[in-house]
């Protein structure tokens, strides 16, 4: 997979996922816009190992939610790179509770970051895409979009948006060239489940078919290859990384 001279905007690009996603892209040649609320010392690192590959890297601190912000960021980093050819979707938070118990502020916090976020750089990005009449989209959803999860109504919700909004797009946007397609993984090592006990462990590793959990990484390749020319006839697809685990 050849990214060389392209430039890929990942949200929520700073750790976890995301962070392998930019390492990922900059290892096949693309020069990286990190997009993170947080997380600015883990950035800086993730720019120190971008740059020592000799790409480019860029970090914006903002909450994706902000519809203006994405517009702005957007304008800035073609202005920075000459153009934008690949926009990875992936910030993301969780903030679960029972629907009987869940407030109004866990709905909306949660809507707001993980699909409004979402459609703020999509709507940013698309008219650079359509006039160069070439980009990728690639949307780190989740299979609780597709099936579902018991306490997180919220979650599940906003990632379920997230493939309606994929299928939508590639649509809309297909005819100028531009994939669009979502990557859908399944229980991944992040710092999150590295913090949980044994017991929970085993008991998440008894629905993966493959008997383990995933990495980031495996994550990272899929995205890399969906950015790629060897993905240049997929477009509206859901691909799930879960070892089995939605099966």
């Amino acid at each position: 997979m050849n990214l060389e001279g392209k430039s890929a905007l990942v949200t929520g690009g700073s750790s976890g996922i995301g962070s392998c996603i930019a390492l990922k892209l900059a290892e096949h040649g693309a020069d990286i816009v990190i997009i993170d609320r947080k997380h600015k010392e883990e950035a800086a690192e993730i720019i120190n190992k971008i740059e020592a590959m000799s790409r480019k890297c860029i970090f914006f601190q903002t909450d994706v939610s902000n519809f203006n912000n994405a517009g702005k960021i957007v304008d800035d980093v073609v202005k920075e790179f000459g153009g934008l050819d690949i926009l990875v979707n992936n910030a993301g938070i969780n903030w679960d509770g029972v629907i009987w118990k869940m407030t109004e502020e866990q709905w909306d916090s949660v809507i707001d970051i993980n699909l409004k976020g979402y459609f703020n750089y999509i709507r940013a990005a698309a008219p650079i895409f359509r006039e160069q009449k070439s980009g990728k989209i690639v949307n780190v959803t989740s299979i609780n979009g597709l099936r579902g999860k018991f306490g997180q109504a919220n979650y599940s919700a906003s990632k379920a948006g997230i493939i309606g909004l994929t299928k939508t797009v590639a649509k809309e946007l297909g005819k100028y060239g531009i994939n669009v397609n979502a990557v859908a993984p399944g229980l991944i090592e992040t710092d999150m489940m590295k913090q949980a006990t044994e017991e929970v462990r085993k008991m998440a590793i008894e629905e993966i078919v493959l008997k383990r959990i995933g990495l980031p990484e495996e994550v990272a390749d899929v995205v890399a290859f969906m950015c790629s020319e060897m993905a240049r006839h997929i477009t509206g697809e859901v691909i799930k990384v879960d070892g089995g685990q939605y099966i």
